[in-house]
């Protein structure tokens, strides 16, 4: 990355969770045409909110400001999973892409979770 280190680009949760983000593009990519406005969408917007609120929160100065806006992300991250899980319910993901995005999400909330109680 370019110019001045950014604290959060050094934390595991905000790189695991933009891995994240990044898998979930491409699993939708593949979703149906018909969905590009609708389950894409906002599983891709609650992809994107994980690690952008991670980074928020770590340009906050307070602990309690910066464990509010990791709240908000653990929270996109629950609609994350509940969106695959409709995916796959759907058969717009298949079995071992499915979970291999619900095994980055354990490991994101995991992280998320330490960095809450810290």
């Amino acid at each position: 990355m370019l110019g001045r280190a950014r604290p959060h680009e050094s934390l595991e949760v905000w790189k695991v969770s933009m891995d994240l983000a990044q898998a979930v593009y491409a699993a939708t990519g593949r979703f149906p045409k018909e969905e590009l406005y609708g389950m894409t969408a906002q599983v891709r917007r609650a992809a994107v909110s994980i690690p952008a609120n991670i980074a928020e929160g770590m340009a906050r100065r307070g602990q309690q400001e910066r464990r509010q806006f990791f709240y908000i992300a653990r929270g996109s991250l629950s609609e994350v999973e509940t969106l695959l899980a409709l995916s796959a319910r759907l058969e717009f993901v298949e079995g071992a892409a499915f979970e291999e995005l619900m095994s980055t999400c354990g490991r994101v909330s995991a992280l998320l979770n330490g960095m809450i109680q810290r």
